[in-house]
């Protein structure tokens, strides 16, 4: 098909984040499909605690749908904007990177969309060469302060006992390889999560990434699921002052990108707006709308199902064997779910709380008729 021509293809920056879904909701008018998450893998060297997608990995996969057949679903795509490798760890065989990882970064890049590979950077420093030259953001999960913590966190899920002596060797290959694709010029993006381990030591672990040289610390809050559905659960008081404490350490130089927060501009409750006020005004800064339910799809590349997100409960809503994913996306936009969610508030600059949120904190919270409180004053 003929597509219309994305708009120029800028630099990433706080004031551009292309995986925001609020700026295609300007541009169109309405939420659309314009960013699609890749599932290339199932298999991974760690099982960390936290892991979103853990009760999908796997020791061993059987083949991949035809690349063809997915350059084909997105170039059906009319409006795509991002790309989204995930897994597993995309990297964990070479033949994935060479054969499919590079290929759609290439496709990616010839139509100015913008990519995205989700990895824990602990193989070989040459198989994250090979993407180099066309991976626009390299995002890596960053909640440690040594090796020790690296050793209890990453392989606590493991079906077998893992020596500190041999995570100690990947944790320092993690922090390498980070130290020598940031001075490559890469957008390396740690992701550290607030949840109970990590929360009142955010702080030193944000040094930390200063130090491995990336470009951006994203933060995002841990919410029950997968492997992470029996673990302690943080209160709405504990994320606050975890945010605010790292906000008042930071290095104001670094790009930090706050995600999933469950704090809104409508909250009935003043320390609420006042995180929201502080968030707005603070240099290099931002909150990012969440693209699952809003303006994006997960493809399983082995059966082919279209999910609204990797790591939610909604059964798939469609294969694309027989589906485009702008037929998902419109099955999506009808399905209950969506409407539950499906509010914006201009005065805000925000697109309401995801599945996760809700279920954990506001389940009997309807959103669609709430507005910023700022808003509400005026």
């Amino acid at each position: 098909m003929i597509h219309k021509l994305n708009p120029a293809v800028s630099a990433i920056t706080p004031q551009n984040d292309p995986w925001d879904p609020i700026r295609s909701l300007h541009r169109h008018g309405k939420h659309i499909l314009t960013s699609v998450e890749l599932t290339v893998t199932n298999l991974c060297n760690m099982r960390c605690e936290h892991c979103a997608v853990g009760e999908t990995l796997t020791m061993t996969e059987g083949p991949k749908i035809p690349l063809s057949k997915v350059l084909q679903q997105l170039d059906q795509v009319e409006h795509l904007e991002t790309i989204s490798i995930t897994g597993g760890e995309p990297s964990y065989h070479a033949a994935t990177v060479r054969d499919y990882i590079v290929p759609i970064l290439k496709y990616a890049r010839s139509r100015g969309i913008r990519s995205q590979l989700n990895s824990n950077l602990t193989l070989d420093l040459a198989r994250y060469e090979m993407m180099a030259p066309y991976l626009d953001v390299m995002h890596i999960s960053f909640n440690y302060t040594s090796a020790a913590d690296f050793h209890e966190v990453g392989f606590v899920r493991s079906s077998h006992p893992v020596k500190q002596q041999t995570s100690g060797k990947l944790y320092e290959r993690m922090v390498e390889n980070t130290l020598a694709l940031s001075r490559g010029g890469m957008l390396i993006s740690a992701e550290s999560m607030i949840n109970y381990r990590t929360h009142d030591k955010l702080s030193d672990i944000h040094r930390l990434i200063v130090e491995m040289g990336c470009m951006r610390h994203e933060v995002h809050p841990m919410y029950p699921s997968s492997f992470a559905s029996n673990l302690p659960v943080l209160s709405l008081d504990q994320f606050r002052a975890s945010i605010t404490k790292l906000l008042d350490e930071r290095d104001p130089s670094l790009w930090m990108l706050f995600g999933t927060l469950p704090f809104y501009a409508c909250s009935m409750l003043e320390e609420d707006r006042r995180l929201i006020r502080r968030l707005r005004e603070e240099p290099n800064v931002t909150v990012r709308n969440d693209p699952d339910g809003r303006n994006r799809l997960n493809v399983n590349l082995f059966t082919g199902d279209v999910y609204v997100t990797d790591f939610s409960d909604v059964p798939a809503l469609g294969n694309i064997h027989s589906d485009t994913l702008e037929q998902v996306f419109e099955r999506w936009e009808a399905h209950p779910l969506h409407g539950s969610v499906n509010c914006h508030c201009p005065a805000a600059q925000c697109c309401g709380p995801n599945l996760l949120v809700v279920d954990s904190y506001y389940k009997d919270v309807d959103f669609t008729t709430r507005k910023a409180a700022e808003e509400s004053a005026s």
